[in-house]
């Protein structure tokens, strides 16, 4: 009984809390808002689609999969997609991989060196200490 009462007051509120809203969109001037379940234009509601009519659908597609299948075996194909061209996996030398090891090392000593010539350069000095001045 005390939640049959909350639930009125709650829904009285809603409506005066709609006809505020309403009020304050038509001072606005935009446009109405559209009663709830309504879909906005331009947009298709969800179809919906009977169990019944689901299972049709569902034996077409099998007759229509059927179909194609009885066609690709007759023609002594597989329905599926055709075949890409296999590439042979390529192979690398003992002395390709020992030159790209080679041209590795060389150019990570390069980097290293001109890393080091730069500590070189920026030395971290401290400043000179501060005299003392006796008073």
């Amino acid at each position: 009984m005390l939640l049959t009462a909350a639930l009125q007051g709650l829904e009285t509120q809603r409506a005066r809390i709609d006809d505020q809203i309403a009020t304050v969109r038509r001072m606005l001037g935009s446009q109405p808002v559209p009663a709830a379940g309504a879909t906005p234009p331009g947009v298709r509601p969800k179809r919906v689609v009977s169990a019944a009519a689901r299972r049709r659908m569902a034996e077409g597609q099998k007759k229509r999969w059927a179909a194609a299948r009885g066609a690709a075996k007759e023609a002594g194909k597989a329905p599926a997609a055709p075949a890409k061209a296999v590439r042979p996996k390529r192979k690398l030398s003992a002395a390709g991989r020992k030159a790209m090891a080679e041209g590795a090392r060389k150019r990570w000593a390069a980097i290293r060196a001109k890393a080091a010539e730069a500590k070189k350069v920026v030395k971290k000095t401290s400043p000179p200490a501060a005299k003392k001045v006796q008073v």
